[in-house]
């Protein structure tokens, strides 16, 4: 009996000090005032869906099987000079692969030429099927009458040759690519700072840099509106928490409300991983409030800065088609 327990005992020892025993909880490192350091740079490469596909619903995650099959399919399609896929396409078209619906990838852009795959990142991948968190089905919950109005008068006004500047999305303006940027595996890095008073949050694309108060003072007047809306930042525990409020209508997916409000929370889960939860709620524009979580990985790499409007040559382009379809147009009807 004694032999045993100290054959036991070994055991245990040995498979603790090869890793398998009791794990120590994760202590992140603190900035001088004592609250978790989240600075550096933070990629979100994620290739998470922002919505669960239909073809996988009631299910929040893959098993590691399938990822695997997800992973290797994804390099096969995309780590060679084949088209580019962005957003939330990679994920379903690698799906519509494993499932056999597909065969392949082939860009929409039949015009313009496509990107090749080499001037995208490969996505990180993990077993959920949707950043959408709430509501469990994983899916961004329906649009308000009026903003299904707003949404069919985009699309409707994209098809016309623009009158100005003003026709044309913020994005090609050079405004803002959404606030919050939820923007995947395309220009889609973070970069944070903290000091005492104020954090620093800057998305790469556009580089909208955000000077963040902590310091208890409240939100501008509600008078007061900006593209980014304006952030107020407190710390919960270990979790820095942000109310974003104050925003200029259309400044979220282009058919937000002034009445949208945003809570973020950052918070760090390890040492090269930065948890990035989002809640979105806009009576004006969806039936109920929703949230989502992109996990953030850390980057050595540089964020450089993106010059639009500098050299935002594609909307002096656009503009100058619009008036080149006028003047055929006018011509023909001329000849009539």
């Amino acid at each position: 009996m004694k032999n045993r327990f100290l054959f036991f005992a070994f055991g245990l020892t040995t498979l603790a000090a090869m890793g398998f025993g009791q794990v120590k909880p994760w202590t992140p490192p603190r900035t001088p005032d004592g609250h978790p350091d989240l600075q550096g740079i933070w990629s979100n490469n994620s290739a998470t869906p922002m919505e669960r596909p239909l073809e996988l619903a009631g299910r929040a995650t893959l098993t590691d099987a399938e990822v695997a099959a997800m992973k290797k399919k994804a390099h096969e399609l995309f780590s060679g000079d084949g088209d580019a896929a962005f957003g939330d396409s990679v994920f379903l078209s690698v799906l519509a692969n494993v499932q056999g619906r597909k065969a392949g990838f082939k860009s929409v852009d039949g015009e313009t030429g496509d990107y090749s795959s080499i001037w995208t990142v490969e996505r990180d991948w993990d077993n959920r099927t949707s950043l959408v968190t709430d509501p469990p089905d994983g899916r961004i919950p329906s649009l308000t009458p009026e903003a299904q109005k707003r949404r069919d008068a985009i699309r409707a006004a994209s098809q016309r040759p623009a009158e100005g500047p003003e026709d044309r999305s913020l994005s090609e303006r050079c405004l803002t690519f959404g606030a919050p940027q939820l923007t995947q595996g395309y220009q889609s890095y973070y970069q944070i700072m903290q000091a005492p008073r104020a954090v620093m949050v800057m998305t790469e694309m556009i580089h909208d840099a955000r000077m963040i108060p902590t310091d208890g003072s409240p939100h501008p007047p509600a008078a007061i509106r900006q593209w980014i809306g304006d952030s107020r930042g407190r710390w919960e525990g270990d979790k820095l928490v942000i109310d974003r409020t104050n925003y200029r209508p259309k400044a979220f997916m282009a058919i937000s409300t002034e009445q949208l409000h945003v809570t973020e929370r950052f918070s760090r889960t390890g040492p090269d991983t930065l948890q990035y939860e989002i809640t979105i709620d806009d009576p004006g524009t969806w039936t109920k409030p929703w949230s989502l979580m992109m996990p953030l990985r850390r980057s050595d790499h540089p964020v450089y800065e993106y010059a639009c409007h500098e050299g935002n040559k594609g909307l002096q382009g656009i503009l100058a088609g619009a008036r080149t379809d006028d003047a055929a147009a006018t011509n023909d009807s001329g000849r009539r």
